[in-house]
């Protein structure tokens, strides 16, 4: 009892008037704060933005063009091939070039819409939905894993909560043996040794308990940079270990294996995925019909008997037309192409597929091995009292048979650090069997009914 007090007072020391976290705050502050999931949220909201963006392709196009232009007006007939901005002379044949300037401008509204092209707007649109449920898949699944995190590291804050008292126990009790040998030093019965090895003890000790400090230290800057709060705040509440030991041996957590795990979903998202990324190669090399259309309006400084007028006739507009009409595209190679891009695409799938299929294996693998580690884990902790109960028990015999003179200080360093390493045992066998059913409840995706534990 008198170790407990100390070990309450050693860490209140550090902690003082800070109010510990629950776990479901500390919980909602992640949800809310951690830069990886702001990062992911956005990542959606960038998904779904290109998936706005994939239904604007069955919009039409419009375009409006101008032009004036200044030049000569010579022509000879003869079809060619365009070059890309090749200039359109449909002036007069003339038995020899003349290059008096001629005015003209033009002015052009074209319309084309692909209105139906077999099914290919269709598949576009399936494919960028499940693009963004791939990626709310993927956002649940950064969620669950961070507060999978979240969980893990509040356990190990309360189990190196529990470490630390046992380590200042552990220097208490050298502190106390010291205490006897300076007075049976001083008193002649033991020899001025047996002073240094404590102090080595004391040392040794006081090392131990700088490193659990530090690891808790490590954990609470990780869980305040998620979190969003000072370090310093980021204080495990210890009566929730209370809560959680007395909530699971009296009401066990209700496991539930049919919900479908946020790793599953998300390799099932990437399987659909897939299917309608094969299903869009199916359907991108079918013909496309379009319906065109187009008025043109522009005017010429040369006159209709091919004589040359003056720069401003070629201003204004002469001469208007309309031009209506349906069009059908399609490229007899796209068949080829077609049959080699699905077949990869097919492979795609297949891969997909089994992926989900090693995913579903490994959660059923992960639940079969939660299981029997819980029951190991239980096992485990009924024992480990009993080993601590006697050596607390040879420890005390051992100190009492050295002040009384009846064995040297080696004997006593052994039982002490026997008791010791019985109570870290202990620490360590019963945040192993929270750690077992966190494992359960995180492989059957029941992480909900742990956290009910840990709730008022």
């Amino acid at each position: 009892m008198g170790h407990t007090l100390l070990c309450c007072g050693f860490f209140c020391h550090g902690q003082e008037n800070i109010k510990p976290i629950k776990l479901n705050d500390l919980l909602s502050s992640v949800t809310r704060q951690a830069p990886s999931l702001r990062t992911d949220f956005i990542r959606t909201k960038v998904v779904e933005a290109r998936t706005t963006e994939v239904k604007n392709n069955r919009l039409p196009s419009l375009q409006l063009s101008y032009q004036a232009d200044f030049g000569s007006n010579n022509n000879l007939p003869g079809p060619y091939f365009g070059f890309g901005l090749v200039p359109t002379n449909n002036g007069g044949i003339r038995a020899q070039n003349n290059y008096q300037p001629v005015s003209s401008n033009l002015g052009i509204a074209a319309f084309q819409w692909e209105f139906y092209n077999f099914g290919a707007f269709r598949a576009q649109d399936q494919l960028a939905q499940s693009e963004l449920t791939v990626e709310n898949r993927r956002f649940e699944q950064s969620k669950y894993d961070l507060q999978s995190f979240t969980i893990y590291s509040y356990l190990q804050l309360l189990k190196l909560h529990d470490l630390i008292g046992i380590q200042s126990g552990s220097i208490a009790r050298n502190q106390e043996i010291r205490q006897s040998i300076f007075a049976l030093v001083k008193s002649g019965i033991r020899a001025g040794v047996d002073t240094s090895m404590a102090d080595a003890e004391i040392s040794r000790t006081q090392l131990s308990l700088i490193e659990l400090e530090n690891q808790q230290e490590q954990l609470q800057i990780q869980l305040g940079t998620l979190a969003g709060m000072s370090p310093r705040y980021i204080v495990a509440d210890t009566t929730a270990e209370k809560i959680l030991f007395e909530q699971v041996k009296n009401s066990p957590i209700e496991l539930d294996g049919g919900r479908l795990h946020p790793m599953v979903a998300y390799y099932n998202a990437l399987f659909d995925k897939t299917k309608m990324e094969e299903n869009l190669v199916a359907n991108s090399y079918r013909p496309k019909l379009f319906l065109s259309g187009a008025v043109w309006g522009r005017a010429a400084s040369v006159q209709s008997d091919n004589s040359y007028g003056s720069i401003a006739d070629g201003f204004g507009l002469q001469r208007g037309n309309y031009l209506i009409g349906l069009g059908i595209n399609y490229n007899l190679f796209d068949l080829h192409r077609k049959k080699v891009k699905l077949n990869t695409q097919h492979l795609m799938v297949d891969e997909a597929g089994q992926k989900l299929q090693e995913q579903q294996a490994n959660i059923a693998m992960n639940i079969a091995q939660s299981e029997a580690e819980v029951k190991t884990a239980e096992k485990r902790l009924k024992e480990i009292p009993r080993q601590t109960k006697a050596a607390n028990a040879a420890y005390r015999q051992k100190f009492s048979l050295y002040k009384n003179g009846l064995i040297d200080i080696v004997e006593v360093n052994v039982a002490q650090n026997m008791l010791y390493q019985a109570e870290r045992d202990y620490i360590t066998a019963k945040y192993n069997y929270y750690l077992a059913l966190f494992h359960q409840v995180v492989a059957q995706n029941n992480v909900d009914g742990f956290l009910q534990l840990f709730k008022d």
